[in-house]
């Protein structure tokens, strides 16, 4: 039952500065000082208040009240006047001045600044300009606090409300009033849906153009986060009508609108029977993928002679020792002639041995060969494997936040671009299927036409995140030269994860009598038992048979929710693995709970983060920016005081994230098996009882079993595994690209530089 209270701020103990998120002491007038959460605004200590909530029992920090709402009050008395205006909520009072002025005004101190705020001259040490400056701070107060009365009687409060007017300002209700939808788009966390509701509470009506328009757009938006680039038009009119309980017909006029309007492109399908509906910068950006890539391809092509080739080969196989199949000699071939090549294999089929052969070529040239994968651990891995360096794709084109001060504006950049270009003999990126639309683009656009780009990857893996299905269309353009290794080498065939990896890529039944050395499956039928066997597993069986430690082991999963969903066995293993301790530090942060010794995970892409690596005495080694979505850290500290926690990442980079940067932090005991592409662990787990069938698909189980490298544990249902294997669905992205490709290479006089057509068809 929510309750209201009286009082003034007397503490405010931590608040996150992107989404207000406030912990604060709130002194009652009944004496008692209690500690307040939610989303207030913008508070100071010393604010006379009246909230309204509902206590509530933190399992951490005890006894709280939970904000519904938060409402500032004129203080009243001299007491109260002096104890707020010496907060320091008015910039240029402080306690000392705050005295002087309600020792002159008294009990009128507040209508004076309210009403005749110059009078602030009369006071010793305020100036006729410091009174103005004052004044305008107080007016500025006074049109926030209106601003969040007004914003609360239409259903906006807190983090939402904060943002909307640090968005506009006094210009809020403009906007609000002739087109509320523009919230969508200007402010990141307020969706269509969140504003399709504040518009019904100020009356726009059900058919508002503008509404139609929003609702369209915010349908291919969602589909972009699916990780398509585009709709078919019948598809999109049908989800936006039911989202929005219009008519089609009045939808597909607002379209062609958008399309008039440059915000959205349409094109028909190749087979000329329907349309497809690309967002403006996804149709934009997939010709420029095509034409930058066929530009690449053309300017490389008769590059290095057969003869050299061979002989370059023929040196690294007598020199250490190898002999490479003829598909592995045809890559390099390829590769060295051509300016573009795809490489594609499952695992034990050479792409290693290959991607080395590849070095020792393009090395004989004048350039450097760049390697580059999109994750930290898959960068790792390249280098490990070819005793050369290679970065993330984001450390190769040097990316860096926006210097806001020179004027900059945006996130961020890569320093390498078309007129920064990358100075190489030959760019090879590893693991291609993670890598979606947008990163692919920027690569481009940052290598010379000249320069060999060889793309390596597994076909058969899951596709990126983010949008784009970059690997296949490419493949199925047959616009450039591949190569697909098939031979299963001996050392390779000797292990199981790799003969199973296949049977199930081959559609044939995985092998699961236990009579493996690497492969194994445990029937286990309950969650309970399941999560007993994998803490046995990770504490005790497996850490001395494929020689790792605990934290190397890695449990995948195919869900975040549900029994044997991420969430829950991260709270059951983090229980565990890294139980509660008097000596280690915790802190809650959107329903988790980390602690110091947490194996965890960042979730997105973080440019501005910074990292170092230190050295003995702490000594700064090396620093950089940019923490990456998939890389596995450690929680080292927790400073309360400092508000911050301390992760040191692969290659020890220790990062101190503040309390407000933790949204995109999760606890990696167990990932999702989405998150753990391109990473590679001496042992996996994965547990499996059912699930949607979506999810369960045999190309997630073939990802799941080769991000192994010496064991493989299922535990759950064989039926379950069975169905996995059998479940060839796929949910094919719709993606424009290999039309694209398609449409320049049939251009007529198109040629290596061309301008690309904006190809608006007819609607």
């Amino acid at each position: 039952m929510e309750e209201t209270l009286v009082g003034y701020v007397k503490e405010i103990t931590y608040r996150n500065e992107e989404n207000k998120y406030t912990v604060f002491v709130l002194s009652t007038e009944a004496g008692e000082d209690l500690t307040c959460v939610g989303y207030p605004g913008q508070i100071h200590a010393g604010d006379p208040c009246t909230v309204r909530g509902t206590y509530g029992e933190h399992p951490v920090y005890g006894r709280q009240f939970k904000l519904s709402s938060f409402a500032w009050r004129a203080p009243e008395g001299w007491e109260a006047i002096q104890r707020y205006l010496g907060s320091g909520a008015i910039r240029g009072i402080g306690a000392a001045l705050a005295k002087r002025i309600v020792k002159a005004f008294g009990d009128d101190t507040m209508r004076i600044l309210d009403e005749e705020p110059e009078r602030l001259a009369e006071i010793k040490g305020i100036s006729e300009r410091g009174a103005r400056e004052i004044a305008g701070v107080l007016e500025h107060q006074k049109e926030e606090r209106a601003a969040m009365v007004f914003l609360s009687g239409y259903g906006i409060g807190g983090a939402q409300a904060q943002k909307i007017w640090d968005t506009y300002g006094s210009d809020l209700y403009d906007v609000l009033r002739e087109n509320p939808y523009r919230l969508a788009e200007d402010i990141q966390g307020i969706g269509f849906l969140r504003a399709d509701e504040i518009a019904r509470r100020m009356g726009i009506r059900a058919d508002a153009e503008y509404r139609e328009t929003s609702g369209l757009l915010y349908v291919l938006n969602l589909a972009l986060g699916e990780g398509n680039t585009c709709m078919a038009r019948e598809d999109l009119l049908e989800r936006a009508a039911k989202l929005l309980g219009t008519g089609q017909e009045e939808l597909s006029v607002q379209l062609d609108n958008l399309a008039m309007d440059r915000k959205v492109c349409i094109r028909a399908t190749p087979d000329g029977e329907g349309a497809l509906v690309f967002l403006r910068s996804a149709w934009q950006a997939e010709g420029a993928v095509a034409r930058l890539l066929l530009d690449l391809d053309a300017a490389g092509s008769g590059g290095m002679k057969r003869k050299d080739v061979l002989s370059r080969l023929a040196k690294m196989e007598q020199d250490e020792g190898i002999s490479l199949d003829p598909l592995q000699k045809q890559a390099v071939q390829m590769a060295a002639e051509g300016g573009v090549l795809i490489l594609t294999g499952g695992p034990g089929t050479g792409k290693t041995t290959t991607i080395h052969a590849l070095i020792r070529c393009f090395e004989g040239e004048n350039k450097p060969v760049l390697l580059a994968a999109p994750t930290g651990r898959a960068a790792k891995r390249m280098t490990e494997a070819t005793g050369r360096e290679a970065k993330t794709i984001h450390r190769l084109l040097e990316y860096r936040a926006a210097d806001q001060e020179a004027g900059e504006q945006g996130g961020f950049f890569f320093d390498r671009n078309r007129d920064h270009p990358l100075e190489a003999a030959a760019v090879i990126i590893d693991e291609m299927s993670m890598v979606d639309l947008w990163l692919f683009e920027s690569l481009l656009t940052a290598i010379e036409p000249g320069t060999h780009l060889v793309l390596v990857g597994d076909a058969n893996q899951l596709p990126s995140v983010g949008p784009g299905r970059v690997l296949q269309d490419l493949l199925e353009s047959h616009a450039f030269r591949s190569v697909a290794l098939t031979r299963i080498f001996r050392q390779a065939a000797a292990s199981d994860i790799v003969v199973n990896a296949h049977r199930i890529l081959d559609g044939e039944p995985m092998v699961l009598d236990n009579k493996s050395r690497d492969f194994f499956f445990l029937s286990r039928s309950s969650a309970p038992v399941i999560y007993k066997h994998l803490v046995l597993l990770i504490t005790q069986n497996l850490p001395k048979y494929v020689g790792a430690k605990e934290g190397d082991i890695q449990v995948l999963t195919p869900m975040k929710k549900g029994a044997l969903g991420s969430i829950q066995l991260n709270r059951v293993l983090q229980s565990v693995l890294n139980p509660q301790d008097p000596k280690k530090a915790e802190h809650e942060a959107h329903d988790t709970v980390f602690r110091e010794g947490d194996k965890v995970m960042q979730m997105h892409n973080n440019y501005q983060l910074t990292w170092e690596r230190r050295g003995n005495f702490g000594m700064v080694l090396e620093s950089g920016t940019g923490i990456f979505n998939g890389d596995f850290g450690i929680l080292e500290k927790i400073d309360e005081t400092e508000k911050t926690m301390t992760i040191r990442f692969d290659e020890d980079h220790l990062v101190e994230y503040p309390f407000d940067k933790l949204d995109d932090l999760e606890l990696a005991y167990a990932v999702t098996v989405h998150k753990s592409q391109g990473s590679e662990y001496p042992a996996v787990l994965l547990p499996v009882l059912g699930g949607p069938k979506g999810l369960l698909t045999r190309n997630l189980l073939y990802t799941a079993v080769t991000r192994a490298k010496k064991c493989v544990v299922l535990l759950g249902s064989e039926q379950a595994f069975r169905e996995m294997e059998n479940n060839t669905a796929e949910n094919r992205r719709l993606t424009g690209l290999r039309d694209r490709i398609d449409d320049i290479k049939q251009a007529s006089g198109y040629g290596p530089g061309s301008p690309l057509p904006e190809e608006m068809p007819d609607l």
